[in-house]
């Protein structure tokens, strides 16, 4: 939400922001978090493609393996796809949230 702060014009709250900032607030969340979250999840995906006992030692065997064989940027494969992925998807989350969250808002004002 720290996007949305940015985002929010002085002197009004971030509820107030409009749909394109919210839509854009979303998918800069999702640009980032991806950003961080590639080389872990390109990890976990191949420790679980892997034949069983493959990798006696976990992550640190498949982390020591995948950059000894393929190098650093092999902890980004996926990047381009992930990324065109990331801002649609993550804006929409973000605008279904916002919205449901004016539409319980309005049902239950004092939850």
């Amino acid at each position: 939400h720290q996007i949305g702060r940015v985002l929010t014009p002085e002197g009004k709250s971030v509820s107030d922001l409009s749909v394109p900032s919210i839509l854009f607030a979303g998918g800069m969340a999702g640009i980032f978090n991806w950003a961080v979250a590639i080389p872990p999840d390109v990890l976990k995906s191949r420790f679980q493609t892997a034949p069983a006992g493959k990798y006696p030692n976990g992550f640190r065997d498949v982390l020591r393996e995948l950059v000894r064989e393929e190098g650093v940027a092999s902890l980004y494969k996926g990047f381009n796809a992930v990324m065109l992925r990331a801002f649609p998807a993550n804006a929409a989350c973000f605008l279904g949230f916002e919205v449901a969250m004016k539409c319980l808002n309005w049902l239950a004002p004092n939850l």
